[in-house]
């Protein structure tokens, strides 16, 4: 029990004389914490964006919806061969058929729905709408995204069987038009045709930080056809009720459109199946650049710190060589006095690390303003570790001089 109370007496009397000996030496721990600072502000920095766009690219994949594939005339140009556009842009058109085609001769797929976009104006009264994401849809698409409707309904197969102008709309385009008025029972102008507004559609944010999914509207397939006419650029969304039925759907479904298509057992596929997996597989390519960037730049600011750390203890042990011998010369162990100015450069870093987290919190708001950035306290608790270990590891060698010193030649020391 003895052992134990000099040990945390010992600890005690190291926390007083650190803090009384930064307090003596004001402008020279404030300077060493600022080499602290900046490198605790680089780390959480690259911590809290990194973890941002993490959020932001999982959330974005939750739009794509989950356990879905999606059947088009172009594969999406995501891979790092060559793009053969003048290739995909000889194939035939898909078409609206085959999402009916596809749910009758599917096993696997749960729902299969057809859709087609372009950009369009929307307006109501004097007020408008431009670049709006136009979707023509079959009333399957409920079942193959991850759309929720916040208010009112979404449109009937009926309804898309007869072509009904009835129209669901996303926030941005209802806070565009109807700003202080209740949307759902209005009638809003596409394409020079009167349209219902029977839902409106949860916000979803914008797609990895880029297209806002909320600035869209929603009308059955037909009466898109009536507007636009009928070759039109057609997506098939395939949805599958897990992730195992997946893996076995995409090559049924594979075969099916040969089938469909029409196409010899020679010929290559003259349609793309697209995967949400692919973004996520250039994302990871994406992020693993950004981490050894990052890493090294945050590593390279906090080793700056560290000798900063180390210089101003050397200097300190050396200030303070009498001190030493007197405390040795009153019976203080060596591992007493290799605490003692250990505790004082952790005391440093973390002082540092509290100011560093108060800028990065700062930092992380102003980052939210242009792009994402989110401040978990998981990257607290990183920085304050970093803090600990830059203490300890800078601080060690200006602390073992100090404990191994000869207590009568720090006496004699002047």
């Amino acid at each position: 029990m003895s052992k134990f109370y000099r040990v945390a007496n010992s600890v005690w009397e190291s926390l007083k004389i650190s803090f009384r000996a930064l307090g003596t030496n004001k402008t020279r721990s404030i300077l060493t914490a600022t080499c602290i600072v900046i490198g605790i502000v680089s780390v959480t920095t690259m911590s809290t964006t990194i973890d941002g766009i993490d959020r932001a690219f999982e959330k974005s994949m939750s739009m794509l919806g989950q356990n879905v594939i999606y059947v088009e005339k172009w594969p999406w140009g995501l891979g790092s061969g060559e793009y053969k556009w003048w290739e995909y842009r000889n194939r035939r058109d898909m078409k609206i058929d085959y999402a009916e085609e596809l749910e009758e001769g599917s096993r696997f797929a749960s729902a299969v729905s057809a859709s087609s976009m372009r950009n369009a104006t929307v307006r109501f009264g004097d007020k408008y709408a431009d670049g709006v994401i136009l979707q023509g849809a079959t009333e399957a698409i409920t079942r193959t995204s991850s759309m929720d409707i916040a208010e009112g309904r979404f449109f009937t197969a009926e309804e898309e069987r007869t072509g009904s102008n009835v129209v669901v709309m996303g926030q941005s385009v209802s806070d565009a038009l109807f700003e202080f008025e209740y949307p759902l029972g209005k009638q809003v102008k596409i394409g020079g045709q009167r349209f219902l507004v029977i839902g409106l559609m949860e916000r979803q944010g914008s797609f990895l930080g880029l297209e806002d999914l909320d600035n869209q509207v929603i009308i059955p397939m037909t009466a898109f056809q009536e507007i636009y006419g009928s070759r039109l650029d057609v997506r098939l969304t395939v949805k599958f009720p897990g992730k195992e039925a997946q893996l076995e759907g995409e090559y049924e479904i594979e075969g099916l459109m040969r089938s469909i298509r029409q196409l010899d057992p020679l010929e290559e596929n003259d349609f793309a199946i697209n995967k949400p997996e692919a973004f996520r597989q250039q994302y990871e390519s994406m992020t693993f650049a950004i981490y050894g960037i990052g890493i090294f730049l945050t590593s390279l600011a906090l080793f700056i710190g560290g000798i900063g750390v180390m210089n101003i203890m050397f200097v300190s042990v050396r200030e303070r060589t009498k001190e030493i011998g007197i405390r040795k010369a009153v019976g203080a162990k060596a591992w007493e006095i290799l605490a003692q100015f250990l505790v004082e450069a952790t005391i440093i870093c973390m002082i540092g690390g509290v100011i560093g987290v108060l800028l990065s919190i700062i930092t992380t708001q102003i980052i939210n303003q242009f792009f994402v950035a989110y401040m978990s306290w998981r990257t607290v608790a990183l920085a304050f570790g970093i803090c600990t270990l830059v203490g300890l590891a800078f601080g060690f060698l200006p602390a073992y001089r100090a404990a191994k010193s000869d207590p009568i030649d720090s006496l004699r020391y002047e």
